[in-house]
């Protein structure tokens, strides 16, 4: 029996909490990897994992051995690449925010293949929370700021952000010159999927943050959705500079209260607090870091 292969079944099963999930994340059979768990059991003496037809859950010493497993396995990869000179490889799981992916990430993903070859790389598009372990996650690439306690953050960059409408709103509401005239506006309202609740507009004065709540006939939950509402002359928006820089080029935004601008937007690489940095996750938030270091001067604060 293969040891390091049946520790890294293990983990993978009790990370997904599933035969069949993990099987497909391993590219195994299922009958292999239900094979390859019950004799690992029976060499270390102990069940590590309880099955029934709807859920896998780990026993006492399932937990136990999981942290062990993870510790132990990543140390184990550290040691090949440190003595064997190789580059990191195997497959990555990523979950990347979907216009931070189209304009920075996607375009130079080509570089990060040429450098390391050897790594698989799996991505999907999610704005909202992602459970990186039960969905077999390695990181997400997510802006805002951060809230959850079991993941640890890289800032990898921070974006300016502006307050802007279209110029058929303006035209009938007039171009706001100070927050207390934005009594008189409207707002297409930004609300978080995960909490329901609507993010109140922020500006910057004197270097103190100020929160206005505009009232709007409109909200919305969905980057895309929120850049096409203000197009379309519904109301005020606050967003990256960068998502409507072609929109402001092409006469379709005006930036307003540029004096007064939103606070600028961290953007951050996650992963499990509990979970040593593997290292293709490191490649991957370093070569992140890299890409966002040579993001234009006027999408940056």
């Amino acid at each position: 029996m293969d040891q390091v292969k049946a520790m890294k079944a293990f983990v993978r099963i009790y990370e997904r909490s599933s035969f069949t999930l993990a099987a497909a994340d391993l590219n195994l059979p299922r009958a292999t990897l239900t094979h390859t768990l019950n004799q690992f059991e029976a060499w270390l003496g102990t069940r590590l994992l309880e099955r029934s037809t709807r859920k896998v859950r780990p026993t006492l010493d399932g937990e136990a051995y999981y942290r062990r497993c993870v510790q132990l396995l990543a140390e184990l990869e550290d040691a090949e690449l440190a003595f064997r000179s190789v580059a990191p490889k195997g497959r990555l799981r990523v979950d990347l925010q979907g216009t931070l992916a189209r304009h920075f990430v996607i375009p130079a993903l080509p570089q990060f293949m040429a450098r390391y070859p050897d790594i698989e790389l799996s991505i999907s598009e999610a704005d909202r929370f992602v459970d990186l372990i039960a969905e077999g996650v390695d990181c997400v690439l997510r802006a805002g700021t951060l809230g959850d306690s079991t993941l640890i953050g890289k800032r990898v960059a921070s974006l300016r952000q502006i307050t802007c409408a279209s110029p058929a709103y303006l035209r009938r509401f007039g171009e706001p010159r100070s927050l207390a005239e934005l009594k008189d506006h409207r707002a297409v309202n930004y609300v978080s999927r995960n909490a329901t609740r609507v993010f109140p507009f922020e500006f910057m004065v004197d270097g103190e943050r100020t929160e206005v709540a505009i009232d709007g006939a409109v909200s919305v939950s969905g980057a895309e959705i929120y850049a096409a509402s203000a197009i379309a002359g519904l109301g005020l928006i606050q967003c990256p500079h960068y998502r409507m820089q072609r929109q402001i080029d092409q006469g379709l935004i005006r930036e307003v209260l540029p004096d007064m601008p939103p606070p600028p937007m961290p953007v951050s690489v996650l992963y499990p607090h509990n979970r040593h940095l593997s290292p293709r996750v490191r490649v991957f938030v370093d070569w992140l870091s890299e890409v966002f270091a040579q993001v234009p001067r006027q999408a940056e604060v």
